[in-house]
């Protein structure tokens, strides 16, 4: 093992919102996995190439939970994706229990009805968006604020059964809940969900709709061992997931069409043609923070040489893989006709995100509607003079000023 003092810090520093990190240049051309420090200062093992990735997304022999979790390594102080996760004994069995509860949310029958709700909500936020544009066509409209950020929050909270007077405050615990940079804040906001899913909760049992809240009800009700703990950490994971990764994929594909215009004219011209494989790449090519995903040993592993020791944290880079040479023609061009395209954005194998579907939805619609309304849309500021949010577990865009 290298010494403490000599181990890179995530998250390595970046550019601008477009590149990674020079440092995955490098590392990429190493296929063991890295030693590296958290932004907490714990010990973790950093893997960055496709093929280990994806082996190790599918290895049992990792999971979130720690059979010593007071002594594991932590990734931050976010209140999300922070640390060790669930009963160590019976991780397996309660993540197919889990999985097995959010199937029917996202089945195809549900995403199809709910595609609809979401086009409607995508016109109505680029109503927003022309109405502030006509309003003064000499001042850019953030695209950010007036789409990528209120979108995905509408549409989870929808699926969850959220009331909409509380939709403001459900994206405002998102956002605290995946900082790293506010301390207590940051379990407060967590504190606040888990009684806010338990008074919905009760809202739920007096009054059943259809969404996912009242499924967690009656499976609660089936199931004495699924505990209000559980549906509160369950709703969080799709709240920040379902929340604050598809508003910077949303960002960051609109970003990546405007930075070539020639390229932002060919998807304009054929928006619904070309928006599948278009979504593909936004998926592949978008990082998402800088940190990686989160598992521990489950015993000692070996990989491509290194030992990894029961209970090491290691962290699985979808970002530096999907940027990885042996599998991607010139991974750091954007081309959306990229094909095949075999990204790991949702994770692989037993893992592989139950949100992507719905991801996919929300992106494809919102980006073949945005180029199909406005065709002319482009950057009001230089790609470098994007801002990268800071402090955010996910990344993504402080603000997205455009005109057209």
């Amino acid at each position: 093992m290298t010494t403490t003092e000599s181990r890179p810090q995530l998250p390595f520093r970046r550019a601008n919102a477009i590149d990674l990190a020079p440092l995955y240049a490098v590392l990429l051309r190493e296929t063991a996995p890295v030693e590296v420090l958290t932004p907490a200062g714990d010990p973790a093992w950093l893997v960055t190439r496709f093929e280990q990735c994806r082996e190790l997304f599918s290895d049992p022999r990792f999971g979130r939970s720690h059979p010593a979790p007071e002594q594991a390594s932590r990734i931050s102080d976010a209140a999300v994706l922070n640390g060790p996760s669930g009963e160590y004994d019976d991780e397996e069995a309660r993540n197919k229990r889990m999985r097995s509860l959010l199937v029917p949310a996202f089945s195809a029958s549900r995403m199809r009805k709910l595609s609809d709700h979401v086009q409607e909500l995508v016109d109505a936020r680029i109503d927003e968006m022309t109405a502030a544009h006509d309003a003064d066509p000499s001042q850019p409209v953030d695209l950010h604020a007036l789409l990528s950020l209120p979108l995905p929050v509408l549409v989870i909270c929808e699926l969850l059964g959220v009331p909409y007077e509380d939709r403001d405050y459900f994206h405002d615990l998102s956002t605290r809940l995946g900082r790293m940079d506010i301390g207590a804040e940051a379990q407060a906001a967590a504190d606040e969900l888990r009684e806010y899913m338990r008074r919905l909760a009760d809202q739920k049992r007096a009054d059943p709709q259809a969404d996912v809240m009242t499924d967690m009800v009656k499976a609660q009700a089936e199931d004495p061992s699924f505990s209000e703990q559980d549906m509160a950490r369950l709703a969080a994971g799709l709240l920040f997931a379902g929340h604050e990764t598809t508003m910077t994929r949303i960002d960051m594909g609109t970003v990546f069409l405007l930075s070539d215009l020639d390229r932002r004219d060919r998807f304009a011209a054929d928006p619904d043609g070309l928006a599948q494989s278009t979504v593909e790449e936004v998926l592949r090519y978008t990082s998402l923070g800088d940190l990686g995903l989160l598992r521990y040993a489950r015993e000692d592993v070996e990989v491509e040489g290194v030992t990894i020791k029961r209970g090491d944290c290691v962290l699985l880079s979808s970002n530096a893989a999907n940027r990885d040479p042996s599998v991607f023609t010139d991974p750091d061009e954007f081309d959306p006709t990229r094909s095949p395209n075999i990204h790991l954005a949702f994770g692989h194998g037993m893992h592989f995100c139950i949100g992507a579907s719905l991801a996919r939805t929300e992106l494809k619609i919102a980006l073949s509607t945005l180029f199909r309304r406005l065709p002319t849309l482009r950057l009001a500021v230089a790609p470098d003079d994007l801002e990268i949010r800071p402090g955010s577990l996910t990344g993504g865009l402080v603000s997205l000023p455009v005109t057209w």
